[in-house]
């Protein structure tokens, strides 16, 4: 990786970001917004005694899973229209190396998913008063890890699309799964074995599992630690192997 080269691909993805004010809006402002819908949704479901509010339960996973979902859905869409416009062909027929390119990409757009997980969690903690026993800050960070997971496996899926809705058919090959099998609809420990099996192997699980660790403890455990580390490992893997199958020419 060239480090000029690469600052100068991740400048360039930020003024494309800038200029599509509908991609930003959907970036800063869908998760949100579903946060706020969430929370409306169960404003009046009465609390199980002895047990947190069912918005609380939920909220807290969602912040998790919203930034992974939509980012996975912008990457690949943004990389695939690249691909049909033959900016990328261009941009390979450079000095640019393939990991200057995609690493340019997840910067940005990881730059971007801070932004939206601090206004979701703004919004979440400040004026929706989720409460948790652990830090807003780790909250944050886990779902920016979680973010940059989505981006870098939008950028994987991408390599094998030729079209915008070939990228958009890998959700429910790759996310829906996850999300059934990550613990927010039914706990992973209650999971047939099999498919408990499938979910350890899936990093949502583990983002998922971190958040539940700030919930329920007041500082950062060891369990979290080992839980962010997993996420943030499937991200490197996912952006080397969207590397390495990146096609220089579109088919």
């Amino acid at each position: 990786m060239n480090v000029g080269i690469y600052a100068s691909s991740t400048g360039r993805i930020l003024r494309q970001l800038r200029g599509d004010h509908r991609t930003v809006a959907m970036i800063l402002l869908v998760p949100t917004l579903l946060m706020v819908l969430l929370y409306f949704l169960y404003v009046n479901v009465p609390p199980t005694p002895g047990q947190p509010p069912l918005f609380d339960r939920i909220a807290i996973t969602m912040l998790g899973i919203l930034p992974f979902v939509v980012m996975f859905l912008i990457t690949s869409i943004a990389m695939q229209r690249e691909r049909g416009s033959g900016t990328l062909e261009r941009l390979l027929t450079t000095p640019m190396a393939k990991l200057d390119l995609l690493g340019g990409y997840g910067t940005a757009f990881s730059l971007a998913a801070a932004a939206q997980a601090g206004l979701a969690c703004l919004v979440t903690f400040g004026l929706l008063g989720l409460t948790i026993a652990g830090s807003v800050g780790w909250v944050v960070l886990i779902a920016v890890v979680d973010a940059v997971l989505g981006v870098s496996l939008g950028l994987l899926c991408s390599a094998f699309a030729r079209t915008e809705f070939q990228a958009v058919q890998f959700m429910p090959v790759v996310v829906i799964p996850q999300l059934f099998l990550c613990g927010l609809l039914v706990p992973r420990d209650q999971l047939p074995q099999w498919l408990e099996w499938i979910s350890n192997v899936m990093p949502l699980s583990y983002a998922v599992d971190a958040l539940q660790q700030v919930a329920r403890h007041p500082g950062a455990t060891a369990l979290m630690w080992r839980d962010l580390a997993v996420v943030a490992g499937f991200a490197v893997v996912a952006l080397c192997l969207a590397a390495a199958t990146l096609r220089r020419r579109t088919p």
